[in-house]
């Protein structure tokens, strides 16, 4: 008897919590951002993609920013770096957000878990190619879950920003984009012009998509916007290929230039393909054809008006989505 009693008072305790717990449940929305990036594995070049998330911080302190590498490959590498104390002893400036850094599928998932369920996903890509649109059905897919009751929705808002170049669309012309990361390299522009030279941008380009349209409208605007230096660019994969740089070089009777990658980080295309000192790199084909170079290994990244890029972007996609970041 007196256990039946028992039972019965807890079982009476349990469904009374159950439905308190139902009648208070509520949602707290927060918000958080992703810092998506291909990534990079030399120690260096991650000044370019830490600048960016400080910046992003310093204009949302309230508000999370973790890091996602897009590359599978890169992300093994870290890992297997922080599994090695050798490692960790010999470079104690990596912080523990990189050595650990995951892809961007696990670390929204990760925000989702911690209760985080409106998130801006912003790519710090240069052009609307391959990698960004990868990453936006990524994005637009897990945006997409929906539940038989609204308030069990993993995501209340999950959206994407723009690369540096803009992207299609109405809302944010990418020419005006364009215009603005010509203004953010005015200090490419000086150092060439200092050194009485022509400047060209290595892009990473694409084999299998059209991402030369938007650097050579980079190119174009960057001429007009300063007529006194001659800027050319090109890529390692696709078009404008180096063939097509080292042509107008030579077109132009050009016999110096200072050449930086059109990349976020300074890593293994800038200090391999573009500086290295193998007969293939840029570097070396320019000095064959009897041209001066002047490498400039700085990721764009490392450069506050290209970080302010990212941020506004991040700005106009939360704006977009009503979001308020803090």
């Amino acid at each position: 008897m007196k256990k039946s009693v028992v039972l019965t008072v807890v079982l009476a305790c349990l469904l009374s919590a159950q439905l308190t717990w139902a009648g208070e449940y509520k949602v707290v929305h927060k918000n958080g951002i992703v810092l998506a990036m291909f990534g990079t594995t030399v120690e260096p070049a991650l000044q370019g993609l830490l600048n960016i998330r400080d910046k992003m911080k310093k204009a949302y302190p309230e508000t999370p920013v973790r890091f996602a590498f897009t590359s599978n490959i890169i992300r093994k590498i870290w890992q297997k770096r922080a599994a090695d104390p050798a490692y960790i002893k010999a470079h104690p400036e990596i912080p523990a957000e990189i050595l650990h850094v995951q892809g961007p599928l696990a670390t929204i998932a990760n925000f989702q878990d911690d209760g985080y369920d409106t998130l801006v996903v912003q790519p710090t890509h240069i052009a609307p190619a391959e990698e960004f649109l990868d990453l936006t059905a990524y994005v637009n897919a897990l945006a997409s879950i929906d539940t038989i009751k609204t308030k069990f929705k993993p995501f209340n808002k999950l959206v994407i920003g723009r690369p540096m170049l803009g992207t299609f669309g109405i809302k944010h012309p990418y020419g005006e984009d364009i215009k603005t990361a010509v203004e953010a390299m005015q200090e490419d522009a000086d150092r060439a012009r200092k050194n009485d030279a022509a400047l060209v941008y290595m892009g990473h380009g694409n084999d299998h998509f059209p991402s030369g349209g938007s650097y050579l409208q980079f190119e174009h605007e960057m001429n007009r916007a300063y007529p006194d230096v001659t800027t050319v660019i090109g890529t390692v994969e696709g078009y404008p290929a180096l063939d097509q740089v080292l042509e107008t070089l030579k077109k132009k009777k050009v016999k110096k230039v200072v050449i930086r990658a059109f990349m976020i980080v300074a890593g293994d295309h800038a200090t391999n393909d573009m500086a290295g000192p193998e007969k293939e790199s840029w570097k070396s084909v320019f000095e064959a054809a009897g041209i001066e170079v002047i490498p400039y290994l700085h990721g764009m990244g490392e450069n506050d008006r290209v970080a302010d890029i990212y941020v506004q972007h991040t700005a106009d996609a939360a704006a977009d989505a009503g979001m308020v970041l803090k």
